[in-house]
């Protein structure tokens, strides 16, 4: 499924389908881009896959995968967010195209399928955003500080429309 174009890119969404055509372009793209550590299985990185952008000239320039996972210090199921962005778009505002559309389409499923994550969790990996966002709250896109992970790097979370908490054994 095509999404508009936005800012000379055009979002590709894969979540929940299979198009082995749009499956082969990530792949190629982590190759090239040397984005995946050796230990990652490229296969089960793909199922987690929910969109990613082609540039004007229809290269791939970015990709976003989400995993569901309870971190502890929220104790409720939420989508642990990833970006990654080629190098030759990482001075472009792809990286928070695609948080704000992945975000769209993860919210459009939790509400479609009773919320089984409740929102997305984001571990700033790359420290200028720690430099550069320092407000506790990124209005442009709505998540919010929460504290640092366990390795030290800063944490943000947004939640989904309508999305209640689950209930929890103490």
């Amino acid at each position: 499924m095509n999404d508009a174009t936005a800012g000379g890119f055009r979002f590709v969404t894969h979540w929940q389908r299979e198009c082995p055509e749009d499956a082969a372009a990530v792949l190629e793209f982590w190759r090239r881009e040397n984005a995946l550590a050796a230990d990652i299985k490229p296969e089960e990185r793909l199922r987690q896959v929910v969109l990613h952008a082609r540039d004007a000239a229809g290269e791939v320039a970015g990709v976003c995968t989400v995993v569901p996972l309870t971190l502890p210090r929220i104790g409720q199921p939420m989508y642990y967010y990833r970006c990654f962005i080629g190098k030759n778009w990482r001075k472009s505002r792809l990286v928070f195209r695609l948080l704000l559309r992945a975000f769209d389409v993860l919210e459009d499923y939790a509400r479609a399928h009773d919320f089984p994550c409740i929102g997305m969790v984001l571990e700033l990996e790359n420290t200028r955003f720690g430099e550069a966002l320092r407000a506790p709250v990124w209005t442009s896109t709505g998540f919010v500080y929460i504290g640092k992970s366990g390795r030290g790097l800063d944490l943000r979370v947004r939640y989904f429309r309508g999305a209640r908490l689950k209930k929890t054994s103490a």
